[in-house]
């Protein structure tokens, strides 16, 4: 496919799908969307919710070039791409698929946006198993550029090639993932994090709200300009990552086994004790989070790192 394709059919109309439609319409001006789900309100929910994620653009122009439907085959036949948000349940997605290889064009790129199954897993009814492809977002992919495009074994290299570009030619930040593994990785980080973040907390070391002010006032900044190896690689100096870690690696290693303990003591499982007391604390500092200031601020963030005007220091 030496052009982006210009007509995406959206399956399933969560937050998610709704993003992405937003994204293709705002970014692809000639783009054509059609979006498909069972809800029985679907073109009222639609036209009452897209347009709050379409900002800075014409929206009735979007809007005209949108449709939607509640059959799948009329979503997906003449499409260029489908792209997949349906529930994250891996009976759902292995139902889908066939119904979808069944009815749409026979060069549409397949797209699953899974937060965690595998298209290895997803594929298995499917008559020609190269074609599904994972391209997991970081939520709300229309504000955050990341799609982690996730292969399976059987996935051919055209369709990862494919994949690539389409993203690449939108501005966004498509990055390979050359193996699939649980979460793959944006989550795997992210998740590592707040797994840390919750067992502090339920050890009584510090608080939700200043925990969140310990990240938004080091990491936060700090990764917005450089991911953790460059930022450590700059932390030693000359001698890069391997000076930064024969200086404090001791150190590292103690947070690491610490880290470990720390789970086996305190039993920082999901569902497990600690977890009441967390939420009680995220809820009562912080009500209902209010997603539209997040978006606008994350926003602004972003563009400030893509002009150069975000003040950085080592």
């Amino acid at each position: 496919m030496a052009d982006k394709p210009t007509s995406i059919a959206i399956v399933g109309a969560g937050t998610i799908g709704l993003s992405f439609a937003a994204l293709h319409l705002a970014k692809s001006p000639e783009c054509l969307v059609s979006i498909f789900d069972t809800r029985s309100d679907l073109r009222n929910y639609v036209h009452a919710s897209l347009p709050g994620y379409l900002t800075d653009v014409d929206v009735a122009q979007c809007l005209a070039r949108l449709k939607i439907t509640t059959s799948l085959e009329d979503a997906v036949k003449d499409a260029d791409v489908v792209q997949e948000q349906g529930p994250e349940n891996l009976d759902f997605k292995q139902k889908i698929w066939p119904k979808i290889e069944a009815a749409a064009s026979k060069d549409a790129l397949f797209w699953s946006s899974t937060s965690g199954i595998l298209a290895s897993e997803q594929s298995q009814h499917m008559h020609d198993r190269s074609r599904l492809i994972v391209v997991h977002p970081y939520n709300p992919p229309h504000v955050m550029p990341l799609l982690e495009v996730v292969p399976s074994p059987s996935t051919t290299q055209d369709v990862v090639d494919r994949t690539l570009t389409f993203w690449q030619s939108l501005g966004r930040v498509p990055v390979l993932i050359r193996k699939e593994c649980t979460g793959f990785v944006a989550n795997r980080l992210a998740f590592a994090l707040f797994r840390e973040a919750c067992s502090l907390v339920a050890q009584g070391v510090v608080s939700v709200e200043d925990l969140d002010s310990v990240v938004q006032s080091s990491m936060g900044p700090r990764w917005t300009v450089a991911g953790p190896f460059k930022s450590y690689h700059a932390g030693g100096g000359e001698g890069g990552l391997q000076s930064f870690m024969d200086k404090i690696g001791v150190t590292v290693q103690a947070c690491w086994t610490a880290s470990d303990d720390d789970v086996k003591k305190h039993d920082v499982r999901v569902d497990a004790d600690w977890q009441r007391e967390v939420c009680r604390q995220t809820k009562e500092v912080y009500g209902v989070v209010e997603v539209s200031e997040r978006d606008r601020k994350t926003r602004r963030v972003l563009e400030a790192v893509q002009d150069g005007t975000l003040p950085t220091r080592p």
